[in-house]
Parts: C-alpha cells; structure tokens; sequence
C-alpha cells in the first residue's frame, strides 16, 4: 500500500523556518526554488529601479510576498508589482495576496526547471497577472510575457520598457543587471 503524505496547509508554509532557502507551496508540497545571493541582489536592485515609477500607484515586494493563484498553489515571484486598486482596502494583506501581482518578475537561473516555469506563467496569467518576465543574468537578455503565448525577447542591447504597468521606466536590458 502507498503512502499519502499530507498536504502542507498555508498556515503551516506560513510557520516554516527561515533557513535562508526560497519555498513555494506547489501541490500540497514545499518546493525550494533556485535562488542565490546575486539572484537576489538583483531583485533588490529591481526593486530600486521601479520604485520611482510604481510611488504611489502600487506596491513592489520582494521574493518574500507570496500570491494564491486559482491552482492552489503559493507563488513567489522575485519582483512583483501589484496596482493599489487591486487591493480591496487600497493596501496590501498582512498574508498572501488573493490573485497574482499585475507584474510579476522572475530572475532565471541555470538550473531552472522550464516545465515548471511554464506552469508558472499559465499560473500567474490565470490569476490576473498582466505581465511577466524573465530575467536570464547569465546571458543578460530578457524575455516579457503578456499572454501566456504573447512572448517579446530582448537582448542585452534593447530596451525594455515599462508599458502601462511602469509608465515612463525604460533601460537597456544589460542595465537591469549591473548592479555594482
């Protein structure tokens, strides 16, 4: 006979320890996701870079801030940005947020699983997302989803833009990697 483990419930994802690793609640089960100390400096640098076009608009978090999508799982994207009208109250949950950030952002690494990643954007789009991106460091090109399908790649020497998202932000994609 099989042994059924348990789903993990968000309360109990809620409580794990922080042992420095990046979790996602995905089918009842924990999953680390691949994240390191230059994945996360440039999320923190994301962060600084679209403050000025998010204040008072929205909110940005960090890899922390996790999003229920329709599936039941627990998403965190490295970067969000979430409209402040989405929000009920016009502020954000003390918990996770209820349906995907408008965008989300996520800094690839090697290692990544792509069926996994696919399964996250179909994910977010299906919780309200109306972009994401992915980020590649290691070969400094980018590419933006506005639909699951709708895909534009961009290398180190374009320019991406903000859109209606971040009106008026714009760099070259080599630039959202130069954190020095």
């Amino acid at each position: 006979m099989a042994i059924v483990k348990p789903r993990m419930t968000e309360e109990q994802c809620m409580r794990m320890p922080d042992d420095g690793r990046k979790y996602e609640l995905v089918d009842g089960e924990a999953k680390e996701v691949a994240a390191g100390v230059e994945h996360d400096v440039i999320g923190a640098y994301l962060i600084v870079l679209f403050h000025p076009f998010v204040k008072g608009r929205g909110y940005l978090a960090g890899s922390q801030a996790g999003f229920r999508m329709q599936s039941g799982n627990i998403r965190s994207p490295d970067v969000s940005f979430t409209l402040k009208t989405r929000f009920p109250s016009g502020r954000p949950p003390k918990g996770f947020g209820d349906f995907a950030p408008d965008l989300c952002v996520e800094i690839i690494s090697p290692s990544e699983d792509w069926t996994e990643m696919n399964r996250k954007v179909g994910e977010y789009f299906a919780a309200g997302a109306q972009q994401v991106w992915h980020l590649f460091p290691e070969t400094q090109q980018a590419k933006v989803y506005r639909s699951p399908t709708e895909t534009t790649e961009y290398e180190a020497q374009d320019e991406l833009d903000g859109g209606d998202l971040l009106p008026g932000f714009h760099c070259r994609v080599s630039d959202l990697f130069d954190v020095e």
